[in-house]
């Protein structure tokens, strides 16, 4: 007789390898098929919202590692909110306007000068959309689950109509005004720029001091004294009209080399290094308010530079007398209104020189660094000429530096609400916690923000100007112009005349004889994306406005969190979020930045054709996301080996469970064994942990809790033990279906609480159980209290758990030194304390059974351990080979073979099973 054909061996058509990236895109066809979006929004449509908005990636280009961490997040919040008693439909957007698409075309050979701008910004819509499919793709493949037939797009006409009712609102309320001021200009955008759309990198530059000649001096300083000035930006030399000092600074009048000299007298010895005086003697000294309204001669021009008093002069570096130039500075800007200067920007939107800059006309404002630095040494103004490194502002698209230049500019006034966003901010819950410090201090801090740009591939302004000049916005208008778009996109506004797109018998007092113009700027594309709580939230009828939460990179505080909150502030009074949740930057392996230079570039398409999605989510899971985090090839790998152990656990409870039928052989919880009770308290710990660790958005929680459960309460401990008793005892042993039972709600359990990260492996084992719902994704996380736990049996058994985590040790020895091959040829003897001995004495089990051994004896106090005993932590313990023979059934070594004539090979339990059958 063949025993193997006795015993109970696992059956499973769940296959052992995963082949993920063949098998996933079967799932999701299946998935289509089934429409489980809609199948899942139809099963919770009667509960509570939770809403995730989701901030819309730029439609240019293929998605990288940062995209897939940021929309796994996502996926993993929607997907255990909807198995956690929520409604929480995810909707997934796209940002669609702006410069990249204008300058993707122009990469292609569009020339834009030869079309219209309605021809030109339908290219521009066409290419979004294509890169649109192309990211939605991607992103299906990733397994994420969204209504991605009708994701939101901020080009569609309802999403731009809804915009422009915003800006609509903002104005009436007095909060969008035009007005000339210095703002970030790209030149190589031909644009204005946000604050947001600016980075900061190194840039060399050179370092001028610079001396105005005195030609007024009040009667505090000689004519011909030299005031000296200090900057990086030689090019605004030609703007200058004005010199700042600050009130209460102490200015030393110096003589050195046969000239006078006036700098702050807390940076003399500083500055008189720097240009090499020697032998310096100070004349006098003078309050920085005694200087006001001196003039000194422009070192190029015949006019004046009036000198100002300003706090914003510092001592941190040059002279204390700062160049001003209305025109090409915040501070210069403000201190120059103040006193009356004007304001003189003789640079166009190229960067280039106007006529209002003599000697440099035509010239591009870097290079013309070095033409006017020869052109104040020939004058005899240089004082010292050299280079410094430091941070300097640039566009964050082009990767060019940017200047500050006056331009007439549509802008948001942030003081008006300022303290409402304030107080948004402190209403508003952050995962990390140091997010709202972040987020206050930028909206505390911010200026005006600048809405307006000068481009062409975005939703126009709705401005109409008077015959007088004056800016039309009324009610009126703004619902017409809204109405307008939502019928025939913003295309509309370019396609008509102004007068064709007022309202019929529209008049203004300003235009006597009704004649128009339309403002030609754009918006802000983070006007656009930040409008998104009214034309989404507020826009389609299955979500709700506030969002419960927003989550994106931690880059969004000073961009779409930003954005939103103001504007939704603005006219709401209220935040468009419950709750911001923000991750960091991908790296590789070393903590570098990646880069197709470096190759430590980790495509996410690449790991997913390898490996498969689920592989790639288990990485974003594992990692704590609120911080910067790490990848590679290895990483990934080690990730993947985690997957594989998990996965070869799910197999092996499905595998046991195949004669199991929940209803008919289920084992109640106090029928039980210790042990399966044990381990019904340790799925309950596990279930509290991974429901926890996704109610929190702690996923790496998650991660370690199902990861934990596999590898070492079950595949470490229970599974083994369980294999002497699922395979070995009768189909209907009550200790074989209690065992089952607790496999059956493991299963059940892990299969639940994994869906969300590794959707496509729990649909695939759901597609083996025998379940009523088609997917595992129409049904809810279990729920810890089903599942019950004695703390004194919890606190009992983790004891007995590390005596035997000591009692492994020394088998691994003894295989080691070759006293014993498998664990079941061994006979242990532990040697331990009184509580051991009645810890031992008190389990219900067969502590040999526990062990994987086949004999077990405890021998008393450690004094009574042999020298050969192995001390342990909490035991000694000897190892040696069991007396008897190797059952051919169960392979547990016993002294009673041979009690049956008809089954010589076989232990007594062996027998009494075979006989049975």
């Amino acid at each position: 007789m063949d025993y193997k054909d006795t015993l109970l061996m696992p059956k499973t058509d769940f296959p052992m390898r995963g082949n993920l990236a063949n098998r996933e895109p079967e799932l999701q066809k299946k998935w289509e098929e089934m429409d489980i979006y809609n199948k899942v929004k139809e099963r919770t449509a009667d509960r509570p919202f939770f809403i995730l908005h989701d901030g819309p990636p730029y439609a240019n280009g293929d998605l990288h590692i940062g995209h897939a961490l940021n929309k796994m997040l996502k996926d993993f919040i929607t997907r255990s909110r909807s198995m956690m008693g929520f409604h929480s439909p995810y909707i997934p957007g796209w940002d669609t306007h702006g410069l990249p698409i204008e300058q993707a075309l122009t990469n292609k050979g569009v020339n834009r000068k030869e079309l219209s701008l309605a021809e030109f910004r339908k290219l521009c819509e066409e290419y979004a959309f294509e890169q649109l499919d192309n990211q939605r793709t991607q992103f299906k493949r990733m397994g994420v689950r969204g209504d991605w037939d009708n994701p939101y797009v901020t080009l569609k006409p309802e999403y731009e109509a809804r915009q422009i009712e915003v800006f609509g609102k903002m104005a009436n309320k007095g909060y969008i005004y035009k007005g000339l001021k210095p703002v970030y200009w790209s030149p190589s955008s031909e644009s204005s720029l946000a604050e947001a759309e600016i980075e900061y990198k190194d840039k060399k530059s050179p370092s001028i001091f610079v001396s105005f000649a005195v030609s007024d001096g009040k009667g505090v300083l000689d004519e011909g004294t030299n005031i000296v000035i200090w900057t990086t930006t030689p090019w605004t030399i030609p703007a200058n009209l004005g010199i700042a000092v600050h009130p209460e600074l102490d200015y030393a009048v110096v003589e050195t080399g046969g000239k006078t000299y006036v700098v702050a007298e807390d940076l003399l010895k500083a500055s008189a290094e720097e240009m090499g005086w020697e032998d310096v003697k100070t004349v006098k000294t003078v309050k920085g308010t005694a200087l006001e309204h001196i003039l000194a001669k422009h070192p190029l021009y015949d006019r004046t530079s009036l000198v100002m008093l300003g706090d914003h002069v510092t001592t941190d570096s040059g002279t204390g007398c700062v160049h001003t130039a209305p025109g090409h500075g915040e501070d210069d800007f403000l201190i120059g209104k103040r006193y009356g200067l004007g304001v003189l920007c003789p640079i166009d939107e190229k960067g280039v020189f106007t006529a209002e800059a003599p000697g440099f006309e035509g010239e591009f404002y870097d290079k013309a660094n070095k033409t006017i630095t020869e052109a104040l040494d020939e004058a005899g103004a240089l004082e010292k000429l050299g280079f410094i490194t430091h941070s300097y502002p640039h566009d964050w698209r082009t990767k060019k530096p940017v200047i500050y230049r006056a331009t007439a500019q549509w802008f948001v006034s942030i003081d008006a609400f300022r303290e409402d966003a304030l107080q948004a901010i402190r209403d508003t819950a952050f995962t990390p916690a140091w997010g709202e410090t972040r987020l206050f201090n930028m909206i505390r801090d911010r200026g005006d923000w600048n809405i307006s740009r000068q481009r062409v591939w975005g939703v126009p302004i709705p401005v109409f100007y008077a015959e007088n000049g004056d800016e039309v916005i009324t009610e009126e208008t703004i619902a017409h112009i809204a109405g307008l778009f939502r019928e025939h996109g913003s295309n509309v506004w370019f396609e008509r005349d102004a007068k064709d797109l007022l309202p019929e018998g529209f008049s203004h007092p300003s235009s006597p004889n009704g004649t128009f113009t339309k403002e030609l700027d754009i918006m802000d594309v983070w006007f656009d994306s930040g409008t998104s709580h009214q034309g989404v939230l507020e826009e389609r009828e299955d979500l709700q406005y506030p969002a419960d939460i927003y989550l994106e990179g931690s880059d969004q505080y000073r961009g779409w969190f930003n954005s939103s909150l103001t504007t939704s502030v603005a006219i709401n009074g209220i935040a468009p979020y419950k709750g911001i949740v923000s991750h960091g930057f991908v790296l590789d392996a070393e903590g570098r930045k990646m880069s197709k230079s470096l190759g430590n570039v980790t495509e996410p398409a690449k790991v997913i054709n390898q490996l498969g999605a689920d592989i790639l989510r288990m990485w974003v899971a594992s990692v704590d996301f609120t911080a910067d985090v790490r990848v590679s090839d290895d990483i990934i790998k080690q990730v993947a080996e985690v997957y594989r152990k998990i996965r070869n656990t799910l197999k092996f409870l499905h595998g046991n469970l195949f004669d199991f039928e929940p209803e008919k052989h289920r084992v109640a919880y106090g029928d039980m064994r210790e042990m399966d009770q044990y381990m019904t308290g340790k799925l309950r710990e596990m279930i509290t942990a991974a429901v926890a660790g996704y109610e929190a958005y702690e996923f790496p929680a998650v991660y370690q809790a199902l990861n934990s459960f596999c590898a070492n309460d079950l595949s470490a401990f229970y599974l083994d033990v369980a294999k002497d008793v699922v395979y070995i005892e009768t189909a209907d042993h009550p200790n074989r279906r209690a065992m089952q039972t607790v496999m059956y709600d493991s299963l059940m359990a892990l299969v639940k609480l994994a869906s969300p990260i590794i959707p496509h492996t729990a649909d695939e084992m759901w597609s083996y159980m025998n379940q009523p719902e088609d997917s595992v994704q129409l049904t809810d996380f279990p729920a810890a209290d089903d599942y019950p736990a004695s703390p004194e049996l919890m606190d009992k058994w983790g004891a007995f758990m590390e005596v035997r985590d000591d009692v492994l040790k020394a088998l691994e020895e003894a295989r080691a030194a070759k006293v014993i091959g498998k664990s079941l040829e061994a006979k242990v003897t532990v040697y331990g304390d009184k509580g051991t001995e009645e810890l031992l004495a008190s389990l219900d089990e067969n502590v040999a059974q526990l062990f994987i051994t086949s004999k077990f004896a405890f021998g008393g106090s450690p004094e009574n351990a042999p020298e050969n005993a192995l001390k342990l932590d909490r035991v000694s313990v000897t190892v040696e080979k069991a007396p008897g023979d190797k059952c051919a059934r169960c392979w547990v070594v016993s002294e009673e073979l041979g009690t049956s004539e008809e089954h010589p090979e076989l232990c007594p339990r062996c027998t009494s099973v075979v006989k049975s059958l």
